[in-house]
């Protein structure tokens, strides 16, 4: 993937081109799965000393406008998947794992409940980390002992569960009020099919917060971060 490294001229260097062009344009380009067009736009359009700015402004909202139209069902899943994939490595050029700017944000997690589809966590993974944070995943098939046991060692702040059939729901109970025994002050998001048919579920599990789609988690992410700091 070509570099995007910034130009000194800034989010607004070209000043003709509004911003709504520009975001079609990356979206386009996500779409397309043209690594090199979207880091070029990139490059054209953000602010070496704001990486954040660019995230803000560009990289998030073409993946939360590709998201939607997945919801549509006018762009394919795999499409979704790979323009998650792109904005990952555009944003890693930015803000490496171990850039320091990344450090000020509470221990994330990230994991599927017992079942095996990761496509859902995948896209969401893809998301938060295009907003410039650095979660850990814990991957996929995760007993409720192993969660408990990872997010207790790792004492992990924000916590997202990832589930997609009922009986692994319904076991995130269990996962969340052992966590909460021994980790109070732990955050946890739920999100999956059996959420988003039971709207009432996910309060019936003991969960903060229930995340219909990959945008609507990270402003979720944002806000218990920013509460957190407090």
């Amino acid at each position: 993937m070509e570099n995007p490294g910034i130009t000194e001229a800034g989010l607004d260097s070209r000043k003709n081109f509004p911003v709504s062009l520009r975001l079609a344009e990356m979206e386009t380009a996500l779409l397309s799965v043209d690594r090199v067009k979207a880091g070029r736009i990139v490059r054209d359009s953000c602010t070496a000393g704001s990486p954040f700015t660019c995230l803000e402004t560009l990289i998030v909202p073409a993946l939360e406008e590709v998201g939607r139209r997945w919801e549509a069902g006018d762009v394919a899943l795999s499409q979704v998947y790979m323009s998650g994939r792109i904005c990952e490595e555009i944003v890693d050029s930015m803000l490496p794992a171990g850039d320091p700017r990344r450090v000020d944000q509470p221990k994330m997690a990230i994991a599927v409940l017992e079942d095996h589809h990761t496509l859902g966590k995948r896209i969401v993974l893809s998301v938060l980390r295009a907003g410039g944070y650095e979660l850990t995943d814990y991957g996929h098939g995760v007993s409720v002992d192993q969660l408990v046991e990872q997010v207790t060692r790792d004492k992990v702040i924000i916590l997202l569960i990832s589930t997609l059939m009922l009986p692994a729901a319904l076991r995130s109970k269990e996962a969340i009020a052992r966590i909460r025994k021994i980790q109070p002050g732990t955050k946890i998001i739920v999100g999956g099919a059996p959420f988003i048919f039971d709207p009432m579920l996910w309060k019936e599990v003991g969960a903060d917060a229930m995340g219909h789609a990959a945008s609507e988690t990270l402003e979720l992410v944002n806000r218990m971060a920013a509460e957190v700091k407090r």
